[in-house]
């Protein structure tokens, strides 16, 4: 009689991260280890999930660390901090009792073997970004085909797109109103094209609206390049778009600002941006909707 083969399981969690309000903000898978797996399990687990990223944390007590890595369902290892390590962090958090943790006593996060600054306020995480670089400009009439735009639609006063970076490299669109926003339709290829053709990853389409006491911005982000046709909330776009309206003294410095993202997809987002002389924060909220196991 042959012995049965031992299943290996993993604790994981679904989160809602950039939101208080369940099956809202973007969707996260959150997967436990307790060691470092091989890269193609990496790679399945997030096929298998097929949200825009999984993440997966590993927590060493001794160290007092814990090590995050993500992935996007098409295989693509995220190297930008955005919603993949604010919803692993609150997903850690959230654990308790196996991690006897809470955001008031924080370990170090480690993510692309660096360091990264995570600040509490309230329920809120933040998550530090590098001071963001203004790359190159981007001729508007390349993007007319690859957004379905005209070209009066685009652009903000005097902001033109941009390539911005902090961590990752991301195509800022300024748009000229609500409307443009709504009616984009993205051409995957043309997009990817640009993408190579220009060295960014993703594209923020926004716009800024004035109807709150300072103002708020509304977005859209599309990265068909690494398999995210249009996600709800991005971080790691939200970071570089906050450093960019800084530098055309659009924002200041030390003030929060809102981004609401998703909109278009029903699962709008809330995420905040400050811009500080080291940086930008991105911070949020996130709400678990679901745990079990995985087995590989």
């Amino acid at each position: 009689m042959s012995q049965k083969q031992e299943i290996k399981s993993l604790a994981y969690y679904i989160l809602d991260v950039f939101t208080s309000e369940k099956y809202k903000g973007n969707p996260l898978a959150v997967v436990v280890t307790n060691e470092d797996l091989l890269l193609s399990t990496y790679k399945d687990i997030s096929k298998e999930f097929g949200y825009s990223e999984t993440s997966f944390i590993q927590f060493s007590k001794e160290l007092n660390t814990l090590k995050v890595r993500s992935f996007t369902p098409t295989g693509f290892e995220i190297n930008g901090a955005g919603h993949n390590l604010l919803g692993a962090v609150h997903a850690f958090v959230f654990d308790d009792k196996q991690f006897n943790s809470d955001l008031n006593h924080l370990p170090k996060i480690i993510m692309k073997d660096k360091i990264v600054e995570v600040a509490v306020a309230g329920s809120k995480l933040g998550l530090l970004q590098q001071p963001a670089i203004i790359k190159q400009a981007i001729p508007t009439a390349s993007l007319l085909k690859a957004l379905s735009l005209l070209e009066d639609e685009i652009g903000y006063d005097d902001l033109m797109p941009n390539v911005v970076a902090t961590e990752v490299s991301h195509l800022m669109v300024p748009l000229k109103d609500e409307k443009a926003l709504a009616k984009i339709k993205s051409d995957k290829r043309l997009l990817s094209e640009l993408a190579k053709q220009y060295h960014f990853q993703g594209v923020y389409c926004f716009f800024i609206t004035k109807d709150t006491p300072e103002f708020s911005i509304k977005s859209r982000f599309f990265n068909p390049g690494i398999g995210i046709d249009e996600d709800p909330a991005t971080g790691s776009a939200a970071g570089p778009l906050a450093g960019f309206l800084h530098k055309a003294g659009i924002i200041k410095e030390n003030n929060e600002y809102k981004i609401t993202q998703g909109e278009a997809m029903d699962r709008a987002s809330d995420i905040r941006v400050q811009v500080k002389d080291d940086g930008t924060m991105v911070s949020g909220n996130s709400v678990i909707v679901m745990k079990g196991n995985i087995f590989v």
